[in-house]
């Protein structure tokens, strides 16, 4: 019997210390995937951003060197101020914020949210009380009927109120709320990015849109990026001490 035991017990070593470096290595290679897929995320809100950055940037190009005025761009050379806030702010707020998404970045840099955060807020509140005044009081664009004008008021508005009901929740230490909040507020900062998208194939198929079309195309913009909100909201709730973390 002692022999036939000692002739098991080698095999069963070594084939439990072989299996060790595979089952070691299993754990890595899905904290590398997830760590790549937690990156996806911020990459498509950075995407999304890219062509109203743009459109801002070549604005902020004409200012600056002086480019002709045209009926067009009028109003930004009369009154300046607003539309460079505007740009400026919604830039940060748009490419900073998608990094608030990346919650494998915001683990291994637990200060990152609040730090970021100090800067969000401010930026989020001058995105809105710009777009609210550029709305109210530049002369309004051609093409732009009153039902642009309409949703350009009730979103920004909502935006503010987003952005004021998550400041109020986190002074309270609700982080559930915060976290929705802020991503509502998010979301309709981003509304021009998927109005480029809701444009496009108008564009392709039918050229320059009217007023009505103009306008439901901007509304289905800010309804989309309202609608994707809600449903990351409601997937999976907050945890409050991870949050807070």
């Amino acid at each position: 019997m002692s022999d036939e035991i000692t002739t098991v017990r080698p095999p069963f070593r070594q084939s439990s210390q072989g299996s060790r470096p595979t089952q070691g290595s299993r754990p890595t290679d899905d904290r590398r995937r997830a760590r790549r897929a937690g990156w996806l995320v911020p990459a498509g809100l950075i995407l999304l951003s890219a062509i109203p950055i743009a459109a801002g940037a070549f604005r902020l190009t004409q200012l600056a060197g002086g480019a002709a005025i045209t009926s067009e761009n009028a109003r930004f050379f009369a009154m300046p101020l607003p539309v460079v806030l505007h740009i400026i702010s919604v830039s940060v707020y748009s490419l900073l914020g998608a990094f608030q998404f990346a919650s494998g970045f915001r683990r291994r840099r637990p200060g990152w949210h609040r730090v970021a955060g100090r800067v969000l807020v401010p930026c989020g509140f001058v995105v809105a009380l710009t777009g609210l005044w550029m709305t109210l009081f530049y002369p309004r664009p051609e093409g732009d009927g009153d039902l642009v004008t309409g949703f350009r008021l009730v979103f920004g508005t909502a935006m503010f109120l987003c952005l004021s009901l998550g400041l109020a929740a986190i002074r309270r230490r609700d982080f559930a709320r915060h976290r929705a909040w802020m991503i509502r507020g998010y979301a309709i900062a981003l509304g021009a990015g998927t109005q480029a998208l809701t444009h496009l194939p108008w564009f392709l198929f039918f050229g320059t849109p009217g007023e009505l079309p103009r306008g439901l195309l901007m509304g289905a913009g800010w309804v989309i990026n309202v609608a994707v909100a809600e449903w990351i909201i409601r997937r999976r709730p907050a945890d409050p001490r991870r949050v807070s973390s």
